[in-house]
């Protein structure tokens, strides 16, 4: 009778050493009721990594994959293979559904867990000419992009703040977000108000982490609850639309992510919440990927079981990179919270196919949704504005009886790191950094091969090896 390996072996990828960041080949395994990357470097040796906690739900992902959509052009060639070639090279898998476009290593915080470890004594202003030069390079790759994120280190301390927004809105994009700790909102109601100009089209990514102090100056260095209601209620007085930002770490703040959607469905400003596993690069203090680590399947669960409104059926899979995001969406209207995502399947979001809509669950869900979605009356249109509205971008096409004010979604977004980055799915990541030399870059590669000097020279070593290898 022949030994029986103790786990299940489902694919194969490659991901990274660690500790090196030289490729190594990846098993992905299915043990014990959870989903690991195994893998090896021959310098370093073995690493075991927590991928998912739900088998079903990970190889649900793979019915949600779709054809890849290209940028109009490619910025790298492929010389070293990925992720030492960044980008876009033409072996990459998705364009830039969002890029960030950072004006600003410098902040007017110092967060123990920073992604591009800015603080108040780091980094210099880019210039108008530089960030112009940057977001042409998005629309250039895109034509129009879908959005643009301002981001930083701060953006809103930027002394140009107001003249890079003129800037950006106009450029043809079609949404435009500014990435914010909300102090300067709190602190200066003329500056909100400002900021309300630019709508619509517009929209601010803020920082909620927590209604506790202790998980606040774990994750911030400072205790904001006070920052953040002032915040919220300038921008409900002002109507300006909103995602709160949740970085999650294990065994801190993930149980709180039924009350922070709760709390956001009162906000008359916000449009969605969406939840951020801390990814390890930059600076990240008391963290341990082996402990602390959140994976995307148990930030889905805690929203199925804490919220009180996403269900099983609402948290899918997104079509563009399955494996790192997954969303579900809602409609506020006249004080009831409905759900949509329970009400297709894989079909509808890839091909628009009307007859995989779910309506008959609820009758009378049906008729409303009908009136709220049909343009010409036939069921054909109805389906399609169903698809566009059910997309992981805030912008997403709203039937013309409601605003967007109707609109709530609630987002996972995983960025991989150096234990489970998987070159498979790195391919496939739409979330992109733009750069001044006009590269565009994933958002998971850049922190952590090309965001520092160190990191660089630890890249140009690998490309040296690959060259000597090949006789270059």
């Amino acid at each position: 009778m022949p030994n029986v390996r103790p786990y299940l072996f489902t694919d194969l990828t490659l991901s990274i050493c660690s500790k090196c960041l030289r490729k190594t080949e990846a098993k992905v395994i299915e043990e014990n009721g959870n989903v690991y990357m195994v893998k090896t470097c021959f310098r370093h040796g073995r690493e075991k990594v927590l991928l998912s906690d739900d088998p079903k739900y990970y190889r649900w992902c793979r019915e949600f994959i779709k054809p890849s959509e290209m940028p109009l052009r490619w910025n790298t060639p492929i010389r070293y293979g990925c992720p030492y070639d960044c980008g876009l090279c033409p072996d990459h898998e998705q364009h830039s559904c969002l890029t960030l476009v950072e004006i600003t290593e410098r902040c007017n915080l110092r967060c123990p867990v920073c992604y591009a470890d800015s603080s108040p004594d780091k980094g210099a202003w880019r210039s108008l000419e530089t960030v112009e030069r940057m977001l042409d390079a998005v629309v250039e790759n895109e034509g129009e992009p879908d959005v643009v994120q301002i981001s930083g280190g701060e953006p809103t301390i930027h002394p140009d703040f107001f003249a890079i927004l003129d800037i950006a809105k106009r450029k043809p994009i079609k949404h435009l977000m500014v990435n914010t700790n909300g102090l300067r909102i709190a602190q200066d109601a003329a500056f909100a108000e400002r900021l309300a100009s630019y709508m619509p089209g517009f929209e601010l990514y803020l920082q909620f982490d927590s209604f506790e102090e202790h998980a606040l100056r774990e994750l911030r260095g400072a205790d904001l609850r006070d920052v953040r209601r002032k915040a919220i209620e300038r921008l409900n007085e002002l109507n300006i639309s909103t995602t709160l930002v949740v970085t999650l770490k294990k065994g801190l703040n993930d149980g709180e992510v039924g009350r922070i959607i709760r709390y956001a469905l009162e906000q008359r400003s916000v449009r969605g919440v969406t939840f951020q596993p801390i990814q390890a690069a930059g600076r990240v203090e008391q963290y341990d990927p082996a402990m602390n680590r959140l994976t995307l399947s148990e930030v889905r669960r805690a929203i199925i079981e804490q919220s009180g409104v996403f269900t099983e059926r609402d948290m899918i899979p997104v079509p563009c990179h399955p494996d790192a995001l997954a969303m579900g969406y809602a409609l506020k209207l006249g004080g009831q919270v409905i759900p949509l995502t329970r009400l297709i399947e894989p079909h509808v979001l890839l091909e628009g196919e009307r007859s995989t809509i779910v309506f008959e669950r609820d009758p009378e869900l049906k008729s409303q949704l009908f009136r709220l979605f049909s343009t010409n009356h036939s069921p054909a249109s109805s389906a399609l504005s169903l698809k566009q509205l059910l997309c992981c971008l805030p912008y997403a096409a709203v039937p013309e009886k409601l605003s967007y004010d109707n609109v709530f979604r609630v987002l996972i977004m995983q960025f991989m790191d150096t234990y489970n980055f998987d070159v498979r799915s790195v391919k496939k990541s739409c979330v992109h950094i733009a750069q001044p030399d006009g590269r565009i870059i994933p958002f998971d590669t850049y922190n952590l091969f090309y965001r520092d000097e160190a990191q660089q020279e630890r890249l140009e070593q690998i490309r040296r090896e690959i060259d000597a290898f090949h006789g270059g």
